[in-house]
């Protein structure tokens, strides 16, 4: 990611404005003007071209999922019977296509998949493996762990590292 920065040779504003809109996404053009010293039409310029290089990828609502009824994290490691592009390809677009998974990497090591599902509890996470997780093509193996409690949870690109 740093690379691609550096590719891109954001200055002190473009890394400002990057920070700012990550800490808040709502932020009124005219206030992120202000924090990072531009006018407000060189502002929007600035974020348009953001938006166009891809390095803003888009605004989105963080929903709280306690509140959203969904307070348990499951991750799912998941190790399939043979790596073809034909199977991974089906695997991961009907793991796109579930709602309750939320992030899905592809792995080194022991499991070919990790995934961070979201649960009511473990009865609903019951069904979502009977389900959904073991009729996902090719899949050999799951080993499931519930997490206990979220430690940090963090949206911000490191960029100044």
């Amino acid at each position: 990611m740093r690379d691609k920065f550096r590719n891109l040779q954001l200055d002190k504003i473009d890394l400002a404005i990057i920070d700012n809109l990550q800490k808040d996404g709502r932020i009124s053009n005219s206030d992120l003007a202000d924090k990072v010293g531009l006018s407000q039409s060189a502002c929007l310029r600035r974020v348009k071209g953001l938006e166009t290089q891809g390095v803003i990828e888009g605004y989105v609502a963080v929903m709280d999922q306690t509140a959203a009824g969904l307070p348990d994290n499951v991750f799912v490691q998941i190790t399939v019977e043979k790596q073809t592009k034909e199977l991974l390809g089906e695997f991961e677009r009907l793991v796109k296509d579930c709602p309750q998974i939320m992030e899905c990497y592809l792995m080194s090591g022991d499991a070919d998949y990790l995934l961070r599902v979201i649960v009511s509890d473990a009865s609903d996470y019951e069904k979502l493996h009977m389900d959904v997780l073991t009729t996902l093509p090719g899949v050999s193996q799951i080993k499931s762990n519930f997490s206990l409690r979220t430690v940090t949870k963090k949206n911000d690109i490191p960029f100044n590292l």
